[in-house]
């Protein structure tokens, strides 16, 4: 499998790897994972066994399921990198919904070349992770269990062309991206407008970390074309080694009608603090709010559209370091009744959630 990996990240990168030596391919190329399982209570209990559907990570209530596994292979040398990552679990199918055949199990695949030996400057394409939010799919980078409002309803991977630069002193990170649309390996039929995606991230200092993202496109056919403008901005402050906040505000306009000068808008506030008593053990407490009153990426069916608040705390526990064990509790109000509950709409949803994931 390994010989395999390397044999298609050659003819990726078009670069004679077999010329070198064996330590140096070797040193090129590694191998990785990352599998989460995780238990979801919801005190709903849903007779389908799935959480509301503005929500993909964890998406299965009441029994123990995988939420993501893929192994990934990388390839880096001074002016190449590659990446290929295959996936499954409930995060693929609910993210991958829209994709068709093997595309459902990629996760990652791209390639990038450095575009001047004397300057950071990279293109990359394929695959990629999303230049949007300070959260993944990868629950391991994440201060929380579960994924904000925010994250679960923007972009977790996006496909295209990006070109990205880094200053020489580290501190700035810019970005501009050619994208199929909205969370998307293939272009949706019927439509032939391009996306476009921006990202500037400064770190004034070490421990402090600012980002504008942008996104610009039309993710629906030709004939009910809506532009849709989108921007994410974060901020992330580690106070001390143990203290750290991060803040995020999100928001979209999109076309009412094609061609229409009226927007409809939404927008994504979200708080995230972090404790970390000991390399062992950490806390984390959320707070955030969507508003969705026009029904663009959240349709609710009610008067007020969708307009939720959310809390929720989180526990971890690392008994090695390449493994987490996490508890969070959390809870969802709405304005109006968009939770099921024996037949019956309610306004508030409560979950109970634990997983054990193993990174390599």
């Amino acid at each position: 499998m390994k010989s395999l990996f390397i044999v298609i990240l050659g003819l990726i990168c078009a670069q004679p790897i077999f010329a070198q030596d064996s330590t140096q391919t070797q040193k090129n190329f590694q191998l990785s994972g990352y599998i989460e399982a995780f238990y979801n209570y919801d005190f709903n209990k849903p007779d389908n066994h799935t959480i509301p559907g503005f929500m993909y990570n964890f998406n299965r209530a009441n029994e123990v399921n995988l939420n993501l596994a893929f192994i990934k292979a990388s390839y880096t040398s001074d002016r190449v990198r590659a990446n290929v990552a295959l996936a499954t679990g409930s995060y693929m199918n609910a993210n991958y919904a829209l994709e068709t055949g093997v595309m459902k199990n990629v996760f990652e695949a791209n390639v990038g070349i450095k575009m001047a030996r004397n300057s950071n400057l990279w293109l990359d394409a394929g695959v990629m992770p999303s230049h949007l939010g300070f959260e993944s799919a990868i629950g391991k980078d994440n201060w929380t269990m579960t994924r904000s409002l925010v994250a679960e309803n923007s972009p977790y991977f996006e496909t295209g062309v990006k070109l990205g630069y880094t200053s020489k002193n580290e501190k700035w990170y810019m970005a501009a991206l050619y994208l199929n649309g909205w969370q998307r390996i293939q272009r949706p039929d019927g439509n032939s407008t391009p996306a476009f995606g921006t990202q500037i991230t400064y770190k004034p200092l070490e421990r402090v970390t600012l980002n504008y993202s942008t996104f610009l496109g039309n993710d629906k056919a030709d004939s009910l074309k809506r532009m849709r403008h989108y921007h994410n901005i974060y901020g992330i402050f580690q106070f001390t080694e143990r203290l750290g906040i991060t803040a995020g505000f999100d928001i979209g306009y999109e076309q009412k009608n094609k061609g229409s000068n009226s927007y409809h808008t939404w927008y994504v506030p979200v708080l995230i603090a972090r404790y970390r008593p000991s390399e062992k053990i950490r806390f984390a407490a959320r707070t955030e709010y969507f508003s969705d009153k026009s029904g663009v990426i959240i349709q609710s069916g009610t008067p007020n559209r969708f307009k939720t608040t959310g809390y929720s705390v989180n526990f971890d526990y690392l008994p090695v370091a390449n493994v987490i064990w996490r508890i969070e509790a959390r809870t969802l109000r709405s304005k109006d009744p968009i939770f099921s509950k024996d037949e019956i709409l309610k306004n508030q949803n409560y979950f109970l959630s634990t997983s054990l994931s193993l990174s390599f």
